[in-house]
């Protein structure tokens, strides 16, 4: 009888850890863009800044955007062949430098996994 209530105890304190996932806020991630506007476009007509246009980065080729001077360490990505998935762009979020040593993106990232599943739902939207 102990055996299964440890076994059940066990069960129910895993499902409480487990990570709860919640519905993406577009609104939310509009409002994440904001700290990305200053480098990065989205919509109709979008075009290079400092960064290059966001628009369709979802399942794209890294270092993808015409006409973009990408850096060598974008460049190297690419001929590894890494593609911007929803998880690949998550974990670069989380803070660019790590992900990318020698990026020229000076964006310190989002800590928040919140905001990172919000603005990439909303980048989604840009396809």
């Amino acid at each position: 009888m102990m055996i299964l209530k440890t076994a059940a105890l066990t069960a129910l304190l895993a499902v409480l850890a487990a990570p709860a996932f919640a519905e993406p806020d577009l609104a939310k991630g509009k409002k994440v863009f904001n700290k990305c506007k200053a480098c990065h476009a989205v919509g109709e007509g979008a075009k290079n800044k400092v960064g290059p246009p966001l628009n369709g980065i979802i399942d794209a080729e890294i270092a993808s955007v015409e006409g973009f001077k990408y850096s060598k360490a974008f460049i190297a990505k690419k001929g590894e062949g890494l593609v911007w998935s929803e998880a690949e762009l998550d974990a670069y979020l989380i803070k660019p430098k790590k992900h990318t040593p020698g990026t020229k993106m000076s964006f310190a990232g989002l800590r928040k996994e919140a905001d990172r599943i919000n603005v990439i739902a909303y980048l989604k939207t840009f396809e």
